[in-house]
């Protein structure tokens, strides 16, 4: 059909319900579509559009808010462009399928569009930039490429988000939005440069474009962003300095270049961002010292600058800091002494200072950092004793001073038993004396390193409190005598033991059988080169490795299959399901009656009954036919009565 209207030609037709006009322009082209549409008779007697069963006034729908209500497996319908009057569009975390439709470019009235955490695809089609009212646009959480030029005609947008989704290359018509407060590029694979046209978004107070394949080097008009609070760069592949221009952005809260290839020194300017609270350049190839001007940023909550090639000391100023919760140095070339200042940073929650080459002493007043939860102090060049202040840290979760050159004797204050400590590493430093018992307080211990030292003694007995959580003791590679304690196998968390190298004598006690430990795995179990005797128990007795047995009982050197005394083993494994083995020794003939009972005393199984030779027995138990629960063996001769308990669990 073609007609006329006041002062214009305009050609129309129907398809599928809907009525479809253009206009016609003096060239004999088509402008752009007027659509209206038949599909139904809204509440209030207008002709409406159906959408997803629903039917929605064409004239009289302003505000269209479908947010979160899960049309799942569905696609966005090209209907939606009927609604010309809308203002307000949210059809976010709905899972919608398939590309958005270019008919969304006829809601040329729109303020705010939400299209966000859904499944949509393609690329975001150019008809966006029709929508020149709008002044929010989220399209984050979704799997859309390619940004159009056309999105740089959007001038009153102020909060612009694309994160999440695959979009490539950043178009410089992104510097004509120069109204924007919010900027959300994170998490795509953008790649190229940052456009220099960055800089004419004088107004952005948030920018984020982490986690992206950005590279070259951060332009120079960065600066320009005097109102920005947040910059966030990481986890991309930029190069080159960090520019001065860095220090205009005195509004900074946040600047995160983490995970690039930054080279050059940290900018002295950078103390002009007083107003910081996270600074994390982690994870580059900077330079040079550390500022001292980073003395001025006395609002810092974290400061990691670790995995770089900084050199020099770690300045005093450093000790302006008292906000700090973290602070990060690690894996450097710093050297100097750790400054007694450190002690003033009393809110420190992590303090990574290890992979340097820093010299000297532990200071003491690293024992006012009463927050402090991670200390690693490890591969460095420190010397001089361990500081009993380390004591006083009670909500210390993580110490490692390993791989230094730390003499003296562990405090036992580190054995405080208000201490939280679930990982402590003392390994390769010169230590000497013994272990104190006090180490058995700490509860909480999961992992204990105290190898390759000068550690002398015993094995203190306190180490198996069977209130300990120990899974890891490493206490190889020094200098420990005496037996080990049969306590030990109190420890029925323990699944790594390494006790190879020291001087250890005496019997293996049998309750090691009760450890939680794969034998046959070198890296779980180790006793190796010490000169513990047999018999050895029987989970470990192929397991044993090189023993210097030379100041052994001779009668077990001589005739070691003969026991000297009748003897019921602990069951193994206990507890089991449904089978184990239980060992038992006889000095001479017997008649022996091996049998297990219950706990009511009722007898369940016979398993040996009459005259047994001689020597070393075991008896395989199948529990198949019993309950869960626990059961008692009992060994009987002429001589003895021996009783142990086994606990089957199903």
């Amino acid at each position: 059909m073609i007609g006329k209207g006041p002062g214009y030609i305009f050609i129309a037709w129907t398809e599928n319900g809907s009525v479809y006009a253009h206009c016609l322009r003096e060239d004999g082209t088509l402008g752009a579509p007027d659509v209206s549409s038949s599909d139904c008779t809204a509440d209030d007697g207008t002709d409406g559009v159906e959408l997803w069963g629903e039917c929605y006034s064409i004239e009289n729908t302003d505000t269209l808010d479908l947010h979160g209500i899960g049309f799942f497996e569905t696609g966005i319908p090209p209907e939606i462009g009927n609604l010309t009057n809308l203002t307000y569009l949210d059809l976010g975390e709905n899972w919608f399928e398939g590309e958005i439709p270019p008919e969304i470019g006829n809601l040329t009235n729109l303020n705010y569009l939400n299209l966000g955490n859904n499944g949509l695809t393609g690329e975001i089609p150019s008809e966006i930039g029709n929508l020149t009212n709008l002044t929010y646009l989220d399209l984050e959480w979704n799997e859309l490429t390619g940004i159009p030029p056309e999105i740089g005609n959007l001038t009153n947008l102020a909060y612009l988000s694309l994160g999440n989704n695959e979009l490539t290359g950043i178009p410089p018509e992104i510097g004509n939005l120069t109204n924007l407060n919010f900027l959300g590029l994170w998490e795509n694979i953008l790649t190229g440069s940052i456009p220099s046209e960055i800089g004419n978004l004088t107004n952005l107070t948030h920018l984020y474009l982490s986690s992206n394949e950005l590279t070259g080097e951060i332009p120079p008009e960065i600066g320009n962003l005097t109102n920005l609070m947040d910059l966030s760069l990481g986890y991309n592949q930029l190069t080159g300095d960090i520019p001065s221009e860095i220090g205009y952005l005195t509004n900074l809260t946040g600047l995160y270049l983490y995970n690039n290839q930054l080279t050059g020194e940290i900018p002295p300017e950078i103390g002009n961002l007083t107003n910081l609270t996270g600074l994390y350049l982690y994870n580059n190839q900077l330079t040079g010292e550390i500022p001292p001007e980073i003395g001025n940023l006395t609002n810092l909550t974290g400061l990691s600058l670790s995995g770089n090639q900084l050199t020099g000391e770690i300045s005093s100023e450093i000790g302006n800091l008292t906000n700090l919760n973290h602070l990060s140095l690690g894996y450097n070339q710093l050297t100097g002494e750790i400054s007694s200042e450190i002690g003033n940073l009393t809110d420190l929650m992590d303090l990574n200072l290890g992979e340097n080459q820093l010299t000297g002493e532990i200071p003491s007043e690293i024992g006012n950092l009463n927050n402090l939860g991670t200390l690693l102090l490890n591969d460095n060049h420190l010397t001089g004793s361990i500081p009993p202040e380390i004591g006083n840290l009670y909500m210390l979760d993580e110490l490692n001073l390993s791989n230094n050159q730390l003499t003296g004797e562990i405090p036992s204050e580190m054995g405080n038993d208000a201490s939280m400590l679930h990982w402590m590493n003392l390994s390769s430093n010169e230590l000497t004396g013994e272990i104190p018992p006090e180490i058995g307080n700490l509860y909480y211990l999961d992992d204990l390193n105290l190898s390759n030292n000068q550690l002398t003694g015993e094995i203190p007995s306190e180490m198996g409190n069977d209130a300990s959580n120990l899974m890891i003791l490493n206490l190889s590679n020094n200098q420990l005598t005496g037996s080990i304690p049969p306590e030990i196998g109190n420890l029925d968390g323990l699944d790594n033991l390494n006790l190879s190298n020291n001087q250890l004598t005496g019997e293996i006690p049998e309750s090691i059988c009760n450890l939680n430990i794969d034998w046959s795995l070198d890296n779980r179990f180790n006793i190796s080169n010490n000169q513990l005797c047999p018999p050895y128990p029987f989970c470990i007795e192929d397991y044993v490795g090189e023993q210097d047995t030379t100041n052994c009982d001779q009668v077990y050197i001589i005739d070691g299959t003969l026991p000297i005394c009748y003897t019921l083993h602990n069951a193994y494994p206990n507890p089991f399901n449904p089978v184990t083995t239980i060992r038992f020794d006889l000095p001479e003939d017997a008649d022996v009656q091996l049998l297990v009972y219950d706990v009511l005393g009722r007898e369940v199984a016979e398993l040996v009954s009459g005259r047994v030779l001689s020597g070393f027995h075991e008896v395989i138990w199948d529990a198949s036919d019993v309950s869960s629960g626990i059961y008692l063996c009992q060994l009987t001769t002429l001589n003895s009565v021996i009783t142990n308990k086994m606990v089957v669990v199903k």
